[in-house]
């Protein structure tokens, strides 16, 4: 019951934080017109442009890992670049919607975060292999970009902590930021061992998100994990259909 109820708990949240940005959106849209200003472009909303897509290039990772074909993959991609939180929050509850009474009652985050196990051949899993290396550089050197971004426009621009910063569309963009941030830290949260790891990671997320190091060191160092550990899923199904049993294998 418990498990039902967290199921519904996330998918409410997700719903009510997506009609929360479309709300901001609107908002913002009629209080200081279309986002396409040049004017807009100062230091301190380049560099948040910066970490917010980073930010979505983590979510579309586990997107492309949790579709089924390059189709699907590619046009919930350009929704998550062209509209941020409010695709991310819809295709959270999405997959949520999809799971049956046995899974929501069982382990809802398991099914959503992670794709149906199938048979893995040797030459896919050493292309997965290579695609998690791939990975680990590319977020590496992102990291690297982001904290160089930070630097210079902290020179260029001193703090970010002034009001009039926070102009009508920073505002937005910052919410938007957040709330992708809400959904890496119920990944982390559902990930972690403890609590205090847990606790650990969200709060770098959430003051040190600029910087992006850490959570992108968390995130290529989970794909390694599911890459790894579907495989493990995966022999051990075939290990026990061989011998005429079936178990669920789940793990964090």
């Amino acid at each position: 019951m418990a498990k039902i109820s967290l199921a519904i708990i996330l998918r409410t949240m997700f719903t009510a934080l997506g009609a929360l940005m479309v709300a901001t959106l609107i908002y913002t849209i009629v209080k200081d017109g279309l986002p396409f200003r040049k004017e807009l472009l100062t230091p301190w909303m380049i560099a948040t442009l910066v970490d917010f897509y980073i930010n979505i290039l983590s979510l579309a990772v586990w997107v492309a890992y949790k579709e089924s074909n390059w189709i699907s993959s590619i046009l919930w991609i350009i929704f998550l670049i062209c509209f941020g939180s409010i695709t991310t929050c819809a295709y959270i509850v999405v997959q949520f919607s999809k799971l049956s009474t046995q899974e929501s009652s069982h382990d809802p985050m398991y099914y959503v975060l992670l794709r149906q196990p199938n048979n893995i051949g040797e030459a896919e899993q050493k292309g997965k292999n290579s695609f998690v290396a791939t990975l680990r550089i590319l977020f590496s050197v992102l990291g690297v970009f982001m904290l160089l971004t930070l630097v210079y426009t902290l020179i260029t621009d001193g703090s970010p902590f002034r009001m009039d910063l926070l102009t009508p569309w920073l505002t937005a963009t910052l919410v938007d930021f957040y709330i992708n941030v809400v959904a890496l830290a119920v990944w982390v949260t559902y990930k972690e061992c403890c609590w205090i790891s847990a606790v650990f990671w969200i709060v770098l997320l959430i003051s040190f998100g600029r910087l992006v190091l850490t959570k992108l060191a968390f995130v290529y160092s989970l794909v390694f994990k599911i890459c790894y550990h579907e495989q493990t899923l995966n022999l051990k199904f075939s290990n026990e259909l061989h011998e005429g049993t079936v178990k669920i294998h789940l793990f964090r």
